[in-house]
């Protein structure tokens, strides 16, 4: 085992938590060694900042978000009309849906869209009942098109690099939210629209999807952590050529270099998505998310300190009521009722 010397600061203070079991989640200390704006883009810009419903096929056509409101008894809470979020009830509960309805421009993310993410991640963030989010579009042939060219162009300098800063920011806040996080992706994620798929944990596309980081073809470079997360999920050296090309990639591609974890056909990425949640949600959550902060914060550790960083995610389920709630339905052969505690 590597020697306590070799470690920072912030992974002794974690160790320490593994003789104090009984402390709940937020008491691990795992703030300062994974601020995303460090850990990632290294010059500190980022800042920290119901009815079950019978699946079959929807009919072509039909919008993700028509399909969702057909499907079962929705509680909404819209934030104007460019971003909706609704919590799904019965069979689906603990499941968010996060729909991006702005058509007029293809969903393009403007100041006004942007503030309306922020706004939904921080409830998401603070709602306890939360499990699973999906993020999804409810514009045809659309995931997100990337940011509002027409509104950037009306923007001086100064006005578009706090603009970036932010977007930046609030793609951070998607990735650090503690729940998984799942892309629901019908059509184009181009610019930021796959930064912003790129931000969540997983990505489930239709065969009609298609997906790029055009930037270099307007003289930038992607801006809300591509050049950052694309090549650790595909590899450096796909990453770059997407990049410096410009290129567009397909679905069946997309899914072929691990950009997207399943393509399905099209008009079903939804319900695979939502497979998928349902399957997350049948585990302990307790456990899905220390298994989140393990494999999140320990991508860019040495791996020395990486067997640290597991044994203090652990500790924290180790003395869960869920873990024995695990056993004890495991030995009486039944469902388990976890709480998340």
């Amino acid at each position: 085992m590597a020697s306590s010397r070799c470690l920072p600061s912030w992974a002794l203070r974690n160790l320490s938590a593994i003789s104090r079991l009984h402390r709940p989640v937020s008491s691990l200390d795992f703030t300062t060694p994974w601020n995303p704006s460090r850990s990632i883009y290294g010059n500190g810009i980022g800042g920290s900042s119901g009815a079950p419903f019978r699946r079959h096929p929807p009919k072509m056509g039909t919008s993700v978000g028509a399909i969702a409101t057909q499907r079962r008894s929705l509680i909404v809470e819209t934030t104007r009309a460019q971003v909706v979020m609704q919590k799904l009830s019965g069979s689906d509960s603990g499941v968010i849906e996060v729909t991006l309805s702005r058509p007029e421009f293809r969903n393009a993310i403007g100041v006004d869209m942007l503030t309306h993410f922020q706004h939904i991640f921080e409830k998401v963030k603070n709602d306890t009942s939360a499990r699973v989010m999906l993020i999804c579009s409810s514009v045809p042939g659309v995931f997100c098109a990337g940011a509002d060219l027409k509104e950037r162009r009306r923007m001086g300098a100064l006005e578009i690099k706090k603009f970036v800063t932010s977007l930046r920011r609030t793609f951070l806040d998607l990735e650090a939210l503690s729940i998984p996080t799942i892309a629901v992706v019908e059509g184009a994620a181009l610019g930021g629209g796959l930064e912003l798929a790129l931000s969540c944990d997983l990505r489930i596309c239709g065969d009609q999807a298609v997906f790029g980081l055009p930037e270099t073809s307007l003289a930038i470079i992607p801006g809300a952590g591509g050049t950052q997360r694309l090549p650790r999920l595909i590899g450096r050296s796909r990453a770059k050529e997407l990049i410096f090309t410009s290129r567009r990639v397909d679905a069946n591609i997309a899914e072929s270099i691990g950009l997207v974890n399943h393509c399905v056909s099209s008009g079903n990425a939804y319900r695979k998505a939502l497979d998928i949640a349902q399957e997350i949600m049948q585990q302990g959550p307790l456990a899905v998310r220390m298994a989140k902060v393990a494999i999140d914060r320990g991508i860019d550790l040495e791996a020395g300190s990486t067997v640290f960083l597991e044994e203090a995610c652990y500790a924290e389920v180790l003395h869960s009521k869920d873990r024995l709630e695990g056993l004890a339905a495991f030995a009486e052969k039944r469902k388990p009722a976890y709480c998340g505690e």
